[in-house]
């Protein structure tokens, strides 16, 4: 966990604003805590593949597989040499006439744990310590009352697909929302991190404003990258391994591109100045206005095309029409623009601002400009020292959702 310093949590919701804040949203039958769905970002659940393939890489890679395997996280998967077996398995191929991803062929990719949330609990199925994820989170969630898979339920999905491709997991959710609140009495408070927040921005934007006022009680969004982030730029023009030593940066930024998530993520003229350089190169600087320029010259055409497909998924002007929870690290040393001597096959060096590490702070204001934009109450609460996956465990973030679950 990162270094954090604890806000005054009980003076913030304390009297007045608490009583506020329990008083705007529906309320339950007497001795019920509210249903929660736990929505993951990016990379952020468990994905299996099942292979039956004409051609592999490598002789080392499996040709065929008589069920799915674990793809994602698979530490086993990531050694040298067999990495490039996973890229091969786990890359997804752009379809410039479509407009589509499809899976390579003989290779098919599964989400599990639909309705569970040990896909993202822990990345690794072998539950080691490196890809535990919303672990913390579930099991204070059961210490208070709740039921793993009952009235706390996971929505993990197709992190490498734009919400565009993923039509079934939205209507799933909508199913699963409205069946915990039939089981349980009430409307469900939904919690996602990173880009989950955009998923799920994604589908309220779409919803009718009497089913959200009927089965949403409360959005708790956590460290949301409303308006991309400026790490995006180094992802896709030279890798980025996740200070995970024995992949290289470069290997790894093969898979990174086919994900149309990743150009999704990039910065938005809504949060930064279209005239802020991201990326100095010794024949150019890009900025925003700057995109196709930008992926012509990383060598990856179809990165704009992917941006197009994706830039006006989301309205960041158009708020999610429920009661909105902001919580959001600062103080943490975040990518801010990048400087390559070789573009783009070099490590850059890295200018950094604030943020979460991840999600920079202006990505975050958006939560800001919906105060009154919207009937139902906006709040923010910032997590000084917070790191972007340290949140999830945060002393603060579990004391501010227990609090807003089960009542003062």
């Amino acid at each position: 966990m990162g270094l954090y310093r604890r806000p005054d949590y009980a003076a913030l919701l304390s009297g007045g604003l608490l009583c506020l804040l329990l008083l705007a949203e529906p309320t339950l039958p007497a001795g019920r805590h509210p249903p929660v769905v736990l929505v993951p970002g990016d990379l952020g659940n468990q994905l299996e593949a099942k292979l039956d393939k004409p051609k592999v890489v490598h002789y080392l890679c499996s040709k065929k597989t008589d069920s799915y395997f674990t793809l994602w996280l698979n530490l086993e998967l990531l050694l040298p040499v067999i990495i490039d077996c996973w890229i091969d398995n786990i890359r997804l191929i752009y379809n410039r006439t479509s407009r589509a991803t499809q899976f390579p062929e003989g290779v098919d990719v599964q989400v599990p744990g639909f309705g569970q949330t040990y896909s993202l609990e822990f990345l690794d199925p072998s539950k080691r310590s490196v890809g535990a994820y919303f672990h913390t989170m579930v099991e204070s969630l059961v210490s208070w009352g709740y039921t793993s898979g009952k009235d706390v339920r996971g929505a993990p999905y197709d992190w490498r697909r734009a919400p565009n491709e993923n039509g079934p997991y939205f209507l799933a959710l909508r199913e699963m929302i409205e069946e915990m609140y039939q089981l349980y009495g009430g409307p469900v408070v939904l919690v996602a991190h990173s880009m989950g927040n955009m998923y799920m921005l994604y589908f309220l934007q779409r919803q009718p404003q009497a089913w959200k006022d009927k089965y949403i009680r409360a959005f708790v969004s956590l460290g949301a990258p409303w308006g991309g982030v400026a790490k995006t730029f180094r992802v896709l023009a030279s890798g980025d391994n996740n200070r995970i030593p024995v992949i290289s940066s470069l290997k790894i930024r093969e898979q990174q591109r086919t994900a149309v998530s990743t150009s999704w993520l990039l910065p938005y003229n809504s949060t930064w100045s279209p005239e802020k350089v991201f990326v100095y190169t010794p024949t150019a600087n890009y900025t925003l206005q700057d995109y196709a320029r930008f992926f012509q010259d990383i060598g990856f055409p179809d990165g704009w095309l992917m941006r197009q497909d994706t830039e006006e998924l989301v309205q960041a002007m158009v708020p999610p029409g429920v009661p909105l929870h902001c919580l959001y690290g600062t103080g943490v040393s975040t990518p801010n623009s990048f400087n390559y001597e070789t573009f783009p096959d070099q490590e850059p060096k890295i200018s950094f601002g604030n943020g979460d590490g991840t999600v920079n702070v202006e990505s975050i204001q958006q939560c800001q400009k919906w105060i009154g934009s919207q009937e139902q109450p906006v709040w923010l609460q910032e997590l000084p020292g917070s790191e972007h996956i340290a949140m999830l465990f945060n002393a603060t973030t579990l004391a501010y959702l227990k609090r807003l679950l089960l009542g003062p």
